[in-house]
């Protein structure tokens, strides 16, 4: 099945609450147990847009599909109909776009989309879901990939979402202790963002 490649330069607007929530909420309605929420698409997503293979090079059929699970032939599943799937494909189009114009505009001000959770009265952030979709559009390419991971400045950068989002057959006993502290879960999520900027200005750097 083809699907549209992504533009850099369209007029795709972000978008709005009502239709987040409307993409969050069709995502978690879907039949297949391997398509993914809201946060997990957005860390795949913007994965994708830093990997070191440009996205608008890949066709939309090699990535798009594994947001909702992955295609079965030409049949609409796991959507109702191929109405249903046109208008997802559009909203996480547009949202790829949001991001990309974010990360290009105002790096700085851009937010991922995290769970927060009450805990002993306290709101603490989790990026567990984002950073296992972060790690699934990396792994989409990991031989691009490799040399960043294998970077020792880059790999302590991007602990959080390795530790996050990362193996849990690899994590040590210290790893597995921190990841269930709530605190400092919390921590490690908070300091994600900070990971991907850093992520950003070095693919800024080596694309200039």
């Amino acid at each position: 099945m083809e699907y549209p490649q992504y533009k850099p330069n369209s007029d795709y607007l972000p978008l709005s609450d009502d239709e987040l929530s409307t993409l969050d909420e069709s995502l978690a309605h879907l039949p297949s147990d391997a398509a993914m929420n809201i946060e997990a698409m957005d860390g795949y997503l913007t994965a994708l847009l830093l990997s070191p293979n440009a996205l608008p090079c890949q066709p939309g059929e090699r990535w798009l599909p594994a947001i909702w699970g992955g295609d079965l032939g030409e049949d609409p599943a796991p959507f109702a109909s191929g109405k249903q799937r046109k208008r997802i494909v559009l909203l996480v189009l547009r949202h790829l776009h949001a991001i990309a114009c974010q990360m290009r505009d105002r790096p700085q001000a851009w937010e991922p989309i995290f769970s927060i959770a009450e805990h002993e009265e306290e709101e603490l952030t989790d990026a567990e879901d984002w950073c296992i979709g972060f790690m699934l559009g990396a792994d989409l390419d990991a031989e691009a990939w490799a040399p960043l991971f294998d970077d020792p400045v880059l790999t302590e950068v991007l602990r959080p979402i390795l530790l996050l989002g990362g193996d849990d057959s690899q994590l040590t006993a210290q790893e597995r202790s921190e990841l269930e502290d709530a605190v400092q879960r919390d921590a490690l999520s908070r300091s994600v963002p900070d990971a991907v900027l850093a992520l950003h200005e070095r693919r800024a750097a080596t694309t200039q």
